[in-house]
């Protein structure tokens, strides 16, 4: 909420707008038009960490100052906070100040809302996504904005002044302002060189951390402080003299101790305090190159060197473009001593890294024109280069991994990583299926927008939905635009498939009920069938009927079980359904239009090897020759004994003979099923079947139709393939 003065001024901005520019040309003396532009707004106001506004931008301000910032680039920090007051920001900021100030103002507000949001979301508990997702989120939206280098700056310069400002208040940091200060500010501080910043940022943040740790190192520090000066200062005095008399000047240095590389290093190599070298630190400043290997070697010929401590960062940079020797060395008393060397333009670099190149242009009338590195094109690049490296770091070394992504927030202020191109139906797929599925419209910003506008960096998206329905098939119209998500495209389809699903199920559960008012079985129970044929529910049954896998004369067979076999083989088979024929294609040989029937006992069929056997009133009974019940006939009565052979196969539409297979197998939910579909993808009809399980191993016996028993070897193999099967073979 507005207090009730800037309410006032607000009101009378054209007049504060005219008076300012009628005194003050556009872009002269920026940073005191800036500061008086908002002090009405700020002066009474305060942050959320309790630090008046005005006081923390004056403070934003001198940090910039001291990083190399211009006025134009101090007045920024007085804007970004002067803009949440302002009813139209952009437009009244580039009326007084010109569209790239507006612009910096705006994108940086929209920043610190959302790191502000993700750290209340952490605060409170309630991420759906761990903290440290969320943490690498918001590095991710911060390099999203950082494409306008100021708004890093900007940003890096206002939260130091928030460490800044618990520490000197000894208030309570909040642990999520201080996890993203060491987890997310310090590195970037890092990867653009700005050492200065990147070392008091992280004992800041290390101190409201772990304050324990921070308090004992600090005394650790402090127990042998006047010693180690006075040693240090006896070290930097003689370096600096003998250097100077070996003809290279040098300026010698004290380094500062900082508390959380000493316990970074302390953990990282196991150490103890003692075992720390860069307790007592030299840094050696000198004109060229050539002098740093100078000062190297003069160092190295008084001191006993640390091989495996030695770093040579000039000839090999860091990522970031920090240049430098180390080197450890012990003196005569076996102390050790750790001695940085660059020159002067590599110090500058180390302190300030990229913001010690960057210069800040007025450019008239255009507004303000961004950043400059004394006009060199090299140095914007080099400073882009960091961002990107670091980017690939985050990315587990995947380059360009954030250039193809988005990132926008949900009204709850999450943040949604979508594709480049993503739309509000992307969107809302990212959020929850069910919100994609019934998505009808959405609100960019608050303006309502088409399903099929892009989003871009930093939109708030929210989602109109109704209460039930589906999705738009225009939707998987890749001309219309709709969907860039790879995601979003898959659910839509899954959601197509599962309607389409319903109605296979539909459809499989309107045959399996008319089969069964058809065989006057309605009384049965459709998950006990189901059972029987080996599925694990009904609806799995009419599936696979509805996308005709499944043949319904399965179920007549568990609906009519085939009848035991009898004790004799004088029973006459019924015609075999393709058989039209008088013979039912057996020849009997020497003996013309006799009558003649298949052995219910051993099924023949062709090509097996076959044999006559004369059943008195009932014509001529065929077996095959190796069917136990035709050899002890045939011993009894070999008179009765008749040779046969099959007749020619027709070319088409021949007789199919029912032939019997034994199975065993483990016994599992589905083998039924599983066993039948063999049969019916080989198109062999199953005309009976008869289960029995004993002790977790199953018995079945298939009847099936058969124009040529040969070809029967190859299904049975397939058979005795199936999960569980140990044998499959003919009856």
């Amino acid at each position: 909420m507005k207090s009730h003065s800037a309410e006032q001024v607000e009101q009378a901005l054209p007049e504060l707008i005219a008076a300012t520019e009628h005194t003050l040309p556009q872009q002269a003396h920026a940073l005191a038009r800036a500061r008086a532009f908002a002090e009405p707004f700020i002066a009474t106001e305060t942050l959320d960490t309790g630090e008046n506004t005005l006081a923390h931008a004056d403070a934003v301000a001198a940090i910039l100052k001291g990083l190399g910032g211009s006025e134009a680039m101090q007045a920024a920090s007085y804007l970004v906070y002067a803009a949440p007051h302002l009813n139209k920001p952009q437009e009244v900021i580039a009326k007084a100040f010109g569209e790239s100030y507006a612009a910096l103002a705006i994108e940086t507000t929209k920043l610190v809302r959302v790191q502000q949001q993700a750290r209340d979301a952490d605060d409170a508990a309630q991420l759906a996504l761990s903290p440290q997702v969320q943490t690498e989120n918001v590095r991710k939206m911060l390099l999203a904005f950082s494409r306008d280098l100021r708004v890093v700056l900007l940003r890096l310069a206002s939260r130091l002044q928030t460490l800044r400002f618990y520490a000197a208040t000894k208030k309570p940091c909040p642990p999520s302002v201080a996890r993203e200060s060491l987890h997310v500010f310090a590195p970037l501080a890092n990867r653009l060189g700005i050492w200065q910043m990147k070392w008091e940022m992280e004992d800041l943040a290390f101190r409201f951390l772990e304050p324990e740790t921070y308090r004992l190192t600090a005394k650790l520090l402090d127990e042998k402080r006047v010693e180690r000066e006075e040693y240090v200062e006896e070290m930097r005095r003689r370096l600096q003299a003998e250097l100077k008399s070996q003809g290279v000047s040098a300026e010698v240095q004290g380094r500062p101790k900082h508390i959380f590389s000493i316990v970074k290093k302390m953990r990282g190599k196991s150490v103890d305090f003692e075992h720390v070298f860069d307790i007592r630190a030299l840094r050696v400043i000198v004109p060229e190159v050539k002098d740093c290997y100078a000062a190297l070697a003069w160092v190295h010929s008084k001191f006993s060197p640390i091989i495996e401590e030695f770093d040579d960062y000039i000839a090999k940079p860091k990522a970031n473009g920090y240049q430098s020797l180390h080197t450890v060395v012990r003196d005569d008393a076996g102390r050790a001593i750790e001695i940085q060397i660059r020159t002067q333009a590599m110090h500058e670099h180390a302190e300030h890294g990229v913001a010690a190149h960057w210069a800040y242009k007025e450019a008239g009338t255009k507004g303000y024109s961004g950043v400059s590195a004394s006009g060199s094109y090299d140095a914007k690049i080099a400073v882009l280069r960091q961002l990107l490296a670091w980017e690939r770091d985050l990315a587990g070394d995947a380059p360009g991994l954030f250039e193809d992504r988005i990132y926008v927030l949900t009204p709850q202020a999450s943040i949604v990583e979508l594709p480049q191109g993503a739309t509000p139906v992307d969107f809302a797929y990212s959020v929850h299926t069910d919100l994609g599925h019934r998505c009808r419209g959405a609100r960019v910003d608050g303006a309502m927008v088409p399903l099929n506008t892009p989003l871009h960096n930093g939109q708030t998206v929210e989602v109109v939905a109704t209460k039930e329905g589906g999705p738009s098939r225009d939707w998987l119209n890749a001309d219309l635009g709709f969907l860039a998500s790879h995601r979003a495209k898959a659910k839509v389809r899954a959601w197509f498939n599962e309607q389409q699903k319903h109605e296979t199920v539909a459809r499989g559960r309107e045959h399996v009920e008319k089969l069964l008012q058809r065989e006057g079985k309605t009384a049965v129970k459709l998950e006990d069938l189901a059972a029987q044929l080996g599925f694990k529910s009904a609806e799995d049954l009419f599936a696979v009927v509805g996308k005709d896998e499944f043949s319904l004369r399965n179920i007549e067979a568990v609906l009519h079980p085939v009848a035991p076999a009898p004790a004799h083989d004088e029973v006459l088979l019924k015609k075999p359904r393709a058989d039209k024929g008088g013979k039912g294609g057996v020849l009997v040989v020497g003996v013309d239009s006799l009558m003649t029937q298949l052995a219910k006992c051993c099924k023949p069929a062709p090509p097996d090897a076959i044999s006559g056997f004369v059943t008195r009133g009932k014509g001529v009974t065929i077996h095959r020759k190796t069917c136990s019940n035709f050899r002890e006939m045939a011993a009894r009565s070999g008179e009765r004994v008749i040779e046969v052979d099959w007749g020619l196969p027709k070319s088409e539409g021949g007789s199919v003979y029912p032939v019997d297979v034994s199975v065993e197998a483990a016994d599992r939910q589905g083998l039924l099923r599983d066993i039948s579909e063999v049969f019916t993808k080989e198109r062999m009809n199953v005309v009976g079947v008869q289960t029995q399980s004993v002790k977790g191993t199953a018995w079945m016996m298939f009847t099936v139709e058969v124009a040529d028993s040969a070809r029967l070897g190859k299904v049975l193999t397939m058979v005795a393939e199936v999960s569980g099967v140990r044998n499959a073979r003919r009856r």
